[in-house]
Order: C-alpha cells, then structure tokens, then sequence
C-alpha cells in the first residue's frame, strides 16, 4: 500500500492539475448597464462653461459622486459639434479617472436646433456620425454606449406619429446603427451603438419584431409615468410586442405634471419600489437615471449634496451578493457555467466562482454547463459560500477512472 499512495497521487496530479479556486474580485449587478445621466450640466451649458477652467470642479465633483452609487456608466449629453468637442473631453476624461464607462448621448445640434445651428437632414446626418467616430477615436473605450440621435422623433423631419412616416423613420435608424457599427469596426472598439433611445409611444410605434431584430433585439425607451407599476407593465409590453430586451434610456421622479412635488423621503420611496420590481423584472437589461443634477428629479443638489433616493439607487447599485464555487467530482474549476437565477443569466468565471446579487433567502437557483447534469441549488443564507459539484452527463472510460482514483486519493489521505 506504501508504494501505491505515491503513485495514485502523482496521476492525481498529472491528470488533473486543478486550479487553485478563490474568489474574483467582482460584484455582481442586477443590470449590465447602470447609468446616471447629467444632461442639464454637460449638454445645457455646454457653450457657456466651454472655456470656464474652474467648471472642472464641478465636473469631478459630478462624476465622483455618480461612480459612488456603483454606476457601470455616466451618461454624457454634450453635442458631437466640433466646436463642443473641447467640453466634452474634459467630462470624457474626468469619467475615465474614475473608472466609469460613457454612455454618449449627445447629438449634433442641428438636429433639433440646438445652440441656433441650421437643420441637418438624415443624410448629413449619417455622414456627420460616421464622421465623428472616425475622427475622435481617442473619445472612445470598449464597453462604451453610443447614441447617435437620443428620441430622433424630436428633431429631423419630425414625430413620425404626426408625419406617418413610418417606413422612413425605422429605415434612418436602423441605417443609423449599421453606418456607427461600421465605423466603430473600423476604428477597432468595441461600443455598442444599438441604443436608439426614444419615447415609450413611439418605441409602440417603430419597434417591430424585423425592427428590433434589425437593432440587435434592443429597445431603449426615455419613459416617465406615474406608478412603478405601470412602468414594469409598460416594460414588459414592449418587450412582448417587440421581441426585444427593453433598457430605460431615460427615468426618474418626479416629473411636476406627472408626480406632482415630492418631497426627498416619498423621491426614495418611489425609486425603492421601482427598482426593487425591476429587479425582478427579466425583460429590462439597462437604466439610466435622469437626472443627477438640475431638473425636478435631480438625486445631488448643484453642491453634491445627496438626496435620501442616492442611498436607494446605490443599494441597487452595488447589492449585497451571494458567492460561491463550481467545480466538477475531480475537483476542478467549471468556468463559463450558467446560472439561472431570479430570471436572468449569470457565469461562473475562470476558477469557478460565482457572484449573484443577494435577494433575501431561500433562492433558488439553476446550474447548467454542456457535458454536465443541470442542478437545482437553494441558497439557504447570504452568509453561506456553496461549493456545488456538478456531475458529467455521459462521462467516458478515463473521465470514470480519474474519478475513482481522485475518490481513492481522497479516501486514502482521509485516512
């Protein structure tokens, strides 16, 4: 028996080499992508804080408070005109600092005659876009979110619920996303340019199921309404009618002719109930918050002073988290495992460990990765770390003989 012991480990570690498993420094969000939008400072006053050295300040001051609450990205509004483009690196610049992806939702001001610039039609348009991409390359990071043309219904030729045009509006933007893609192939980043951001009526409207397919299966809707729970009730239509993932390209309370006032306590109460529905909502794969500072449904004042609803946006920011571990009966590491939990899709990383965004417990979850048997996990405490051991599904001869010798090892060192 002593001269088998070394051998039968020595296979063990030959064959198997299993990695050394521990947890990745990760957190686990409810949404891909979690933005705070700050239109009224870097759009609004875009031209008379465009030479102002002291309006950095202000600028790190924003985009140091929005990181905080967890946010994956900042939501940018300064038009893409060449005469803004000074602004709008500082705030680019600024974001990076602090680790934050941009979601650019500017436009060029023509568009809806912004700043007194003349009227572009969809063919500059296009031609100006794809110029923009190609010619500020540094602008751009992998993970960043470009809108060419936010609610385009604004601007342009028009509404098409008044103009009917229909046909000419879902062409522009699905011409939109194909000239941007190309542009952003071409500059070599990766930017995702399939958010056409636009009125909750008028996604009802243009987003057809060939539509949606045609954007990626994306729709982003800028929608404001009076209940949480007709907001989820919309969602979920949109996603039925559609075929599509929907992201909130716009939300917040409260919108005086929609909320009426409310005060900072009953500002968080809304935003707790919304989110915490959206988090139980499969349908919704995005948000982004309007505004951080500077309208009615602003969360900081113009000093960077919290409102009682940034504590509620950062819990659902940053949640608690439940981790563990996903390994196969030889003990090594299953990377790339999906988990199927509360309606949404999660992975193991490259040593098999796994983050979700704590719910109170019990949950229950789904494990499933090819060659191996789907199990059911419940996650009886937060404060548990479940190490789950997945079976292969048809393992052959050497997959079973490693097997009985990893079980024989273990029986013998056990001894």
């Amino acid at each position: 028996m002593n001269k088998i012991i070394p051998l039968v480990l020595f296979i063990i570690v030959f064959c198997f080499h299993p990695e050394n498993v521990s947890a990745a420094a990760y957190h686990a969000t409810w949404w891909p992508v979690q933005s705070i939008d700050t239109m009224k400072y870097s759009r609004d006053t875009a031209r008379t804080r465009l030479t102002d050295p002291e309006f950095s300040s202000v600028i790190d001051t924003q985009i140091k408070n929005i990181s905080a609450t967890g946010a994956t990205h900042v939501s940018i509004s300064t038009p893409y005109d060449e005469e803004f483009l000074p602004f709008l690196r500082r705030w680019v610049e600024t974001a990076r600092r602090y680790n934050l992806k941009i979601w650019f939702r500017g436009n060029f001001s023509g568009w809806e005659g912004w700043f007194d610039y003349p009227v572009l039609s969809r063919a500059d348009h296009l031609q100006k876009t794809e110029a923009f991409i190609k010619n500020n390359i540094g602008l751009f990071m992998n993970g960043d979110i470009f809108t060419p043309c936010p609610e385009c219904e604004n601007g342009g030729p028009g509404d098409p619920r008044q103009t009917g045009d229909v046909k000419g509006f879902r062409k522009f933007m699905t011409d939109e996303y194909q000239v941007t893609q190309k542009a952003f192939n071409q500059i070599r980043v990766q930017v995702a340019s399939n958010y056409a951001s636009m009125n909750g009526d008028v996604a009802r409207l243009i987003m057809d199921k060939p539509t949606t397919i045609s954007m990626g299966g994306l729709v982003v809707i800028d929608h404001y309404v009076s209940t949480p729970e007709k907001l989820v009730a919309d969602i979920k239509s949109i996603s039925d009618t559609s075929g599509g993932q929907v992201v909130l390209g716009e939300f917040g309370v409260p919108i005086p002719d929609i909320h009426g006032n409310l005060t900072d306590i009953e500002q968080a109460d809304w935003l707790e109930r919304t989110l915490n529905l959206l988090s139980q909502t499969a349908q919704i794969s995005g948000l982004n918050y309007w505004v951080n500072v500077g309208g009615s449904t602003e969360i900081w004042s113009k000093d960077g002073f919290p409102r009682k609803a940034v504590e509620v946006l950062t819990h659902y920011f940053k949640p608690d988290q439940f981790t563990g571990f996903i390994a196969n009966t030889l003990g090594q590491p299953i990377s790339g495992a999906r988990i199927f939990y509360h309606q949404r899709y999660y992975s193991s990383d490259q040593d098999g460990a796994y983050h979700l965004p704590s719910l109170p417990p019990p949950q229950q979850i789904i494990i499933s990765s090819p060659g191996y048997k789907d199990q059911g996990v419940l996650l009886a405490s937060s404060q548990e770390i479940p190490y789950i051991i997945m079976a292969k599904d048809r393992p052959n001869i050497i997959y079973l003989l490693k097997e009985l010798l990893f079980r024989l090892t273990h029986s013998i060192i056990g001894k």
